[in-house]
């Protein structure tokens, strides 16, 4: 059985649409700096805004509202068109503070970026929902886990993403910042100048996380320009402003596991503990939604099952830890029955490229990844 005790009831059908992540909406300011970095590569997008259904006026209105999905399906698109595996991370190296939009006046009055860093947690429903942050210390580090909740893996947006955090680590602590190291669960590339040239520090590939690693006395220094009666009259105003999208508890549950779960703490007590509710109202909450969390909990354990064993460099006992189980051979047994074959079958199969196969019908849409 799973490590992580469920909560919520059995699985059950939704009353309701369920919302898939590809139905958050984020800022058109996600793709700040989109175009300049595709003149500079040469590309014509508009074939790829065509096909994301985004437009150039659309994407002018950086407060404007845009699907995630189609943000993300436009980042690959635009690194396939243009043969440039670093597009996301080439977008990130021009981005300002100012880029967050009214919410850039609160978080550079914050006194730390620790307290910049929970405030765009609290306000994340003001900036991208898709995104998700966790603060977990280690001795005297502090890793600034970061993941992005889609229904496929994106490496352009997460590298853009951790990209955008790193810049507003290093404008609240200045040029001079070096964190331990950047982390991604992606493999590296041959060539990691674009990488090296951004962050000037360690980068960790294969990893068990995305995020970046950094001294904790960082996250407590004291910000010079930090401006209490400012940050005061900022949080009013921000407070004022009506969120991107409708409150969802399902995304919220969702967006705690995805970044729970491979730390072994996806438990409902802690998912709760971490919204700020207490286990009855997130349970009350999400059956009036129609919703459970042993269901999202599973659907997010699919997801990144996937991830993960598609990653050569995980030995199944690791890739069952992360996800929960005490054994590799109850892991296989939970895959086994998800996707219609073990997961080292199906790790060979899709490193040949095979992705028919006898994956059951439940599965297969999720192997075609």
């Amino acid at each position: 059985m799973p490590l992580q005790r469920q909560c919520g009831g059995l699985p059950k059908a939704s009353r309701h649409k369920r919302e898939t992540t590809l139905d958050t909406l984020v800022r058109a300011a996600a793709l700040t700096n989109f175009f300049e970095v595709a003149g500079a590569l040469g590309l014509n997008t508009q074939p790829l805004l065509r096909t994301a259904r985004l437009s150039r006026a659309l994407l002018a209105d950086p407060d404007q509202r845009i699907p995630v999905g189609a943000c993300a399906a436009l980042l690959e698109a635009a690194a396939r068109a243009a043969d440039c595996p670093t597009f996301g991370l080439r977008m990130a190296e021009s981005r300002q503070l100012s880029d967050f939009g009214v919410m850039s006046l609160l978080i550079s009055q914050q006194p730390t970026l620790r307290a910049a860093l929970a405030t765009i947690i609290r306000y994340r429903h003001l900036v991208n929902e898709s995104v998700s942050i966790l603060l977990e210390e280690a001795g005297g580090a502090v890793i600034i886990r970061q993941e992005i909740v889609l229904d496929q893996p994106s490496r352009q947006g997460t590298e853009l993403a951790l990209g955008v955090v790193f810049r507003l680590c290093r404008a609240l602590l200045g040029s001079h910042w070096r964190p331990l190291s950047i982390n991604f669960t992606h493999p590296a590339l041959a060539d990691l100048r674009v990488h090296r040239r951004l962050f000037g520090c360690p980068l960790e590939f294969d990893s068990e996380f995305n995020g970046i690693v950094c001294r904790a006395a960082d996250l407590d220094a004291p910000n010079p320009t930090g401006d209490p009666a400012m940050a005061r009259y900022a949080e009013r105003f921000v407070d004022t402003l009506p969120r991107i999208n409708s409150p969802s508890i399902g995304r919220d549950v969702r967006n705690a596991v995805y970044l729970m779960l491979p730390m072994g703490r996806a438990t409902c007590e802690a998912v709760a503990q971490g919204l700020g509710l207490s286990l009855r109202t997130m349970q009350r909450q999400l059956d009036e939604a129609g919703e459970t969390f042993t269901d999202i909990l599973n659907e997010v354990r699919r997801e990144l099952a996937l991830r993960y064993v598609e990653n050569p460099q995980y030995a199944m006992l690791r890739v069952a830890e992360l996800l929960g189980y005490s054994s590799a051979s109850t892991f296989t047994r939970w895959f086994s029955l998800q996707f219609g074959e073990p997961p080292l079958a199906w790790r060979r199969r899709h490193a040949n490229g095979n992705t028919s196969g006898n994956a059951s019908a439940a599965g297969a849409e999720a192997t075609q990844r």
